[in-house]
């Protein structure tokens, strides 16, 4: 892969339209409404039980509300509603496993939420204990064992025992080091913290330790966020997550006491993030793709150079091949080709799982036109490229002819050296790299029926065709 990305200011913002991540395909707001959770036993008790798991585990509390959060969350300081709620969580852990045939093997794990270390030590033991009483985790170098962590909620031992209980990965929320912002946003951590948890954590052993970032935050400059991002490269992360800040006031509640006037303009919130991307390659950093940056020798970079990258709802992935399991309120399941979530209200969750029901309430079911695209933009999105070969021999079809009307409809891409197309595949440019999502939402059958869909609607912003469902590419 290269390490070149060209960056052109007009052209971005020309291609600047809003649209989905890909952590899926179909995506995320095609989920339909399953009555039943007989569907879910059916998968989990059919699986081929020498496919590898993957476990999701979702703890939605936090102790404080960051102004910029879109999470599935709950913002508490009681520290003892965690205990009701681990209760249900090991009901739903004990379920979905005596469902499983055989005695599959995790290859990978990941606390999300929320703040998993919102739990104290001794639930995270007891957690842990529990999950490998009813499951077979690998021992392998290659298993990725990993958590969020927010760094103002870490106790003197936690990372330690974290470390002990096995993972191996972890995911430091920083978003930025300018106090004015960090106040703007209610996220106050200053420098010194973040620098003594990444050199514990180094000193601990964890093999991968990722940040996150997020530009267009209110008070952002260019000239600020040139400062943090001075000091976290200092810090040497492995990985780094920079996220564009999407302002949805009227969907997410907390971001309605930001101000509108404090963000950054288009303008400015573009050149903060051209002026990131030069300095990280500048400094040895390997794009991924999507706001993702690895160094060279991470395996995230690895795997991409070897064209077994992955994606999925936790984003890029080197255990593409696992089946996803989600545990807890609003996690997501991937089991075969299909997708599943549960309930991301508390109390229905808690309903299910005291009624003796798995918590799932949304579906999607692929058909094989879904797969057939959904190998194109997972192709695009993690190696820059698609080759016709590989699909036609896959799926028993020919590409050219099949996506004869994508392929058209592409032409203003290759008009301005974004991709070509030529009789191997599709490649994606240096020039094209930053833009390759506008690329997959040629093939997204689903997108393009919304945008048909939401013209022909009221033009009251109000109205579910038009509502803002998507953030901007960049």
């Amino acid at each position: 892969m290269t390490e070149k990305l060209h960056w052109d200011p007009e052209l971005i913002q020309r291609y600047n339209r809003s649209g989905p991540r890909y952590t899926s395909y179909p995506t995320a707001v095609e989920f339909k409404v399953v009555e039943s959770d007989q569907v879910e036993k059916d998968l989990l008790s059919q699986r081929d039980p020498q496919v590898p798991l993957s476990l999701y585990l979702h703890i939605p509390f936090c102790a404080h509300v960051c102004y910029y959060c879109g999470c599935n969350k709950i913002v508490t300081k009681d520290r003892s509603k965690s205990e009701p709620y681990l209760e249900l969580l090991k009901t739903e852990i004990d379920r979905k496993a005596e469902l499983l045939e055989g005695h599959p093997i995790v290859e990978q794990m990941h606390w999300g939420g929320g703040t998993p270390t919102f739990l104290s030590d001794e639930q995270m033991v007891d957690l842990m204990d529990y999950l490998r009483s009813k499951f077979n985790f690998s021992s392998a170098d290659s298993a990725d064992y990993s958590i969020e962590i927010d760094p103002r909620e870490l106790r003197p031992n936690t990372l330690k025992l974290l470390r002990e209980l096995g993972f191996n990965r972890t995911s430091f929320g920083v978003q930025d080091l300018n106090e004015k912002v960090q106040q703007a946003v209610n996220r106050i951590q200053p420098e010194s913290m973040i620098r003594q948890v990444m050199v514990e954590a180094r000193e601990l052993g964890f093999r991968s330790i990722n940040i996150d970032l997020i530009y267009g935050l209110p008070h952002q400059s260019q000239q600020t966020f040139a400062q943090t991002l001075d000091v976290i490269i200092d810090m040497s992360p492995d990985r780094l997550s920079v996220f564009n800040y999407a302002h949805l006031p009227e969907r997410f509640k907390p971001q309605r006491r930001i101000k509108e006037e404090d963000l950054p303009s288009p303008e400015e919130k573009l050149a903060i993030l051209g002026n990131c991307i030069t300095t990280l390659t500048e400094v040895g950093y390997h794009y991924v793709g999507m706001d993702h940056f690895a160094k060279t020798d991470d395996e995230l970079s690895r795997a991409q150079g070897n064209k077994v990258l992955h994606r999925n709802f936790q984003g890029y992935t080197t255990h593409g091949d696992c089946d996803l399991i989600g545990f807890g309120v609003s996690s997501i399941s991937q089991i075969s080709d299909r997708y599943l979530q549960n309930s991301p209200d508390i109390k229905v969750y808690e309903e299910a799982i005291t009624n003796n029901t798995l918590p799932v309430v949304k579906l999607i079911e692929t058909d094989t036109d879904d797969l057939i695209r959904r190998q194109v933009i997972m192709e695009l999105l993690c190696h820059d490229q698609m080759i016709f070969s590989e699909l036609d021999q896959e799926f028993e079809i020919n590409s050219r002819t099949y996506f004869s009307e994508e392929l058209a409809k592409l032409s203003p891409m290759v008009e301005d050296a974004l991709l070509t197309i030529d009789a191997n595949g599709i490649h994606i440019t240096e020039k094209g790299r930053l833009l390759v999502r506008n690329a997959c939402m040629v093939f997204d059958t689903y997108l393009n029926a919304n945008i048909i869909q939401s013209y022909s609607a009221s033009a009251d912003a109000s109205t579910p065709a038009n509502r803002p469902r998507f953030s901007k590419a960049i």
